[in-house]
């Protein structure tokens, strides 16, 4: 079973769309998940949001998931999402140019996360907004929009990547498959 956190993102319907293909999933508002539903996941996916985190304070959220820190579990996080485990991690974020449309995104390292997708791949962008990449991480993707396009844990399967592979038709669907896949070890 797979936890979606949501953030408010109109684009969770596509995450648990494409979640299902594979195999079941519970959503849960964000703020109000709790330790047994985090327990009870094989992996947990924390959709985009509505929200700057240049612009609001997003502390109660980082407290939120403070958990992620000490998680051996797979984590993927999907532009906020993204954002927040960076942040968690000592990512600095800073405004970039809107960016919303498609952007071909390029695959730096081998990871199953991105098995059976080519190393550039068109993905769809909703943001304005990126971050830095954290001490513990290692860069996995890059744009020419975006230079911290995706990145992984250097020891655990914790991602975030800052397009949407929930809306990018079916190499997103491959992604999010893929990142389910490692959540049940298959």
């Amino acid at each position: 079973m797979i936890l979606i956190l949501d953030c408010g993102s109109s684009k969770v319907p596509y995450i648990e769309q494409c979640v299902d293909e594979v195999c079941d999933f519970v959503t849960k508002p964000i703020l109000e998940h709790t330790q047994e539903d985090i327990d009870g996941a094989q992996g947990i996916i924390i959709s985009g949001a509505p929200i700057l985190v240049t612009e609001q304070n997003i502390d109660h959220y980082l407290e939120r998931l403070a958990w992620i820190k000490n998680t051996n579990k797979p984590v993927l996080g999907i532009c906020f999402g993204h954002q927040l485990i960076g942040m968690l991690h000592g990512a600095i974020a800073s405004r970039i140019r809107e960016d919303r449309d498609w952007q071909t995104i390029e695959f730096l390292i081998d990871d199953p996360l991105i098995s059976k997708l080519p190393q550039e791949v068109e993905m769809m962008e909703d943001h304005c907004e990126a971050i830095s990449i954290p001490a513990d991480f290692e860069l996995l993707a890059v744009s020419d929009a975006c230079v911290n396009e995706g990145m992984k844990h250097k020891t655990k399967s914790i991602y975030g990547v800052q397009f949407h592979p929930e809306v990018s038709g079916n190499m997103g669907s491959v992604f999010i498959g893929n990142f389910v896949t490692i959540c049940l070890g298959l």
